[in-house]
């Protein structure tokens, strides 16, 4: 008959009850985790990090990362909710369990990366020293991203003035319902860009450079809204100083999210991100001894503003380079380490191109082996056509201690990120609608870069028979 379903399509139509779908998920979520466990060596690293999930229950996710035949792999290895404190002693005690029923020891854990909170890093009853109590070998790495974000925030009272400000303003407009839509019409009938301004929130704390940016871009038809509904706001609109200072927040926060986010992704390491933050810490020098010259080109919205409005520089520049050498400073400050280790681990980067004082501060047997590996063509090539890290394994195959020491630098997680991506995705899986959802094995599964063994969970498992 016309427009009939043959019984093979009627039956994939039929929708699976929610048990159904769970358990699969569950079955899929346990197989990959015991492929991560199994896949475990010797030495892994750990990366940990806790959110609070839409039901207001916190959740502990942690990553490994691990040589894997002939790379080092990271995954997801396991996601468990937190019953009462989140102290160190408590985050020890799940991570503890983990280990214990799935015979994980602890002295293969080399190192672990977390944030500074006091929960992780409490000398007495922190994570890290529960952990050393267990490993006392164990290594802590502060998350650069973590670090990055602490070493910009800190600004001068006058720019942070500005910022608040400019918040204030946003949401005076944004907030409310009816003042967003008069602005909007305000802005459509002024023939504006742009028609709506960025919301601000401290969580989405790489919106700022946006945010300030179409604030600005808006200027005219903010002064105008404010002058009509009579807010005193309305004034700053037509400082050009603050203007200034309002062009280079958002030009600053614009390179600053541009480092951020050069740091994010998956399979970095130390020496990549330690190399960006001294690439940035360089840049900025630069930049503080242009504005000292009162040479703005390298903040464009700034020097754009600057050349068209009558604006004094000097106290405009006096803010800036103080804003400037406070940034270096506690870029400085956080990262204490970066020179000194950056030099150290140039021969772990690129032994073929290392320096002979570089090469003389390593132990004479390190440097007889570097001159071996340096001699060979093969795996001059194979340096060229491989990740740093599926290189310093192929040299661990003919000198073992040299590829195990530059191992040991490349197998640490330098941030964080891969806890942080996996809170947007429980943020997508957990929701209002289903806050009972009992999560872990559904962001395994949904996280995870190793697909399930789906032959044998199959095997495993009887089809039901028709009825």
């Amino acid at each position: 008959m016309r427009g009939e379903v043959s019984k093979p399509d009627t039956l994939k139509t039929v929708p699976l009850s929610n048990d159904t779908v769970c358990r699969r998920i569950d079955t899929m979520g346990t197989d990959i985790m015991e492929q991560v466990v199994g896949k475990l060596g010797d030495s892994f690293s750990l990366q940990l990090d806790e959110s609070t999930d839409v039901s207001g229950h916190a959740q502990l996710v942690a990553f490994v990362r691990y040589i894997d035949t002939d790379d080092i792999c990271e995954h997801i290895l396991f996601c468990k909710e937190m019953e009462g404190r989140t102290t160190g002693e408590d985050i020890f005690n799940v991570v503890n369990k983990f280990f214990t029923r799935n015979a994980i020891s602890w002295k293969s854990c080399s190192s672990v990366c977390t944030d500074a909170a006091a929960s992780m890093t409490g000398s007495a009853r922190g994570l890290i020293a529960w952990m050393r109590k267990e490993n006392p070998d164990i290594k802590w790495t502060h998350c650069v991203i973590h670090r990055e974000a602490l070493a910009s925030k800190k600004m001068s009272p006058v720019l942070h003035d500005v910022l608040n400000d400019s918040i204030k303003v946003i949401n005076f407009i944004k907030s409310r319902p009816l003042n967003a839509r008069l602005f909007r019409s305000l802005c459509e009938n002024t023939g504006a860009e742009h028609t709506e301004l960025l919301l601000h929130t401290e969580v989405r704390w790489l919106s700022r450079g946006r945010v300030l940016s179409r604030l600005f871009e808006l200027r005219a038809e903010v002064h105008t809204f404010l002058t009509e509904h009579g807010s005193p706001h309305a004034t700053m609109f037509e400082n050009t100083d603050w203007l200034a200072k309002l062009c280079y927040l958002a030009d600053i926060f614009r390179k600053l999210n541009e480092l951020n986010m050069s740091l994010q992704g998956k399979d970095t390491s130390i020496l990549n991100l330690y190399d960006k933050v001294g690439g940035f810490l360089k840049k900025a020098e630069i930049w503080k001894r242009a504005c000292d010259q009162e040479d703005f080109t390298c903040f464009p919205q700034l020097d754009v503003f600057l050349s068209n409005e009558d604006v004094g520089t000097a106290p405009v520049k006096l803010v800036i380079v103080g804003h400037l050498a406070n940034l270096i400073s506690g870029f400085h400050s956080y990262f204490p380490d970066m020179d000194d280790k950056s030099v150290q681990l140039d021969w772990v980067r690129n032994p073929f191109l290392l320096s002979e004082a570089n090469r003389s501060k390593l132990p004479v047997t390190h440097q007889e082996k570097l001159m071996e590996v340096a001699s060979d063509r093969g795996l001059q090539m194979k340096f060229g056509a491989s990740t740093l890290t599926q290189f310093w394994l192929c040299v661990k195959q003919e000198h073992p201690e040299l590829g195990q020491k530059a191992l040991e630098q490349l197998l640490p997680f330098a941030s964080t990120y891969l806890c942080e991506a996996s809170f947007s995705a429980m943020m997508l899986i957990k929701t209002k609608q289903r806050n009972r959802l009992c999560l872990e094995k559904s962001l395994i599964t949904a996280v995870a870069s190793l697909p399930p063994r789906m032959t044998k969970i199959l095997s495993e498992v009887q089809a039901h028979i028709s009825h």
